[in-house]
């Protein structure tokens, strides 16, 4: 059972609100429509119009009126902004910063994070953790992996480590390490997300 309080960012009322801020305040230029908002932090339309109509009144959002359409962005004049914006990078940054990193990297076919961030994410009790393990299913050139781990790291403020296997062995599921991340919590990392 998950906790009332998220273990990534207890400072924070729930993981939603924290992947939807990560989407908004680590790319403030950029403007979402709610629906679109719902899509990248996998929730409900509903549960994100919330969040916006908490988040607009108090300042933390901008937004403006397009037609039918309420376009929402990170407030980057509000005093708490770069707080928040560091807040949300360090604990909900992956989901958004990932799929830009490898975007463009031929061969990729899944991603997945694992291991101690995903372990807090699905609400197991334990320390901060200390980076993020990335698995990516493909046959991606190495070096391009190893310039995007840096990359991400450097961007999230935490050590990000990509391993890859290959999609045979991932389908086979035989290798050892693969049968070990199949039976642990995953958090598929979609590329929709990246532009």
């Amino acid at each position: 059972m998950k906790p009332g309080v998220p273990l990534l960012a207890p400072l924070l009322r729930s993981d939603t609100q924290g992947r939807l801020l990560a989407r908004l305040y680590m790319f403030p230029e950029e403007e979402h429509s709610a629906s679109e908002l719902a899509r990248l932090a996998e929730t409900s339309l509903p549960t994100v119009l919330r969040e916006i109509d908490r988040l607009v009144p108090m300042g933390f959002l901008n937004e403006r009126t397009v037609g039918r359409n309420r376009l929402i962005r990170a407030n980057t004049e509000h005093q708490l902004f770069r707080p928040v914006e560091q807040i949300v990078r360090y604990a909900y940054g992956p989901f958004s910063l990932l799929p830009r990193v490898l975007a463009g990297i031929e061969g990729i076919i899944e991603v997945y994070v694992y291991g101690s961030w995903v372990a807090r994410l699905n609400g197991e009790v334990g320390h901060d953790p200390v980076d993020v393990d990335v698995l990516v299913v493909g046959d991606a050139d190495r070096t391009l992996l190893y310039e995007a781990a840096t990359s991400a790291s450097n961007l999230l403020g935490r050590e990000v480590n990509i391993r890859q296997v290959s999609p045979k062995a991932w389908s086979d599921g035989t290798d050892l390490f693969v049968r070990t991340i199949q039976q642990r919590p995953l958090a598929r990392i979609g590329f929709e997300e990246a532009s």
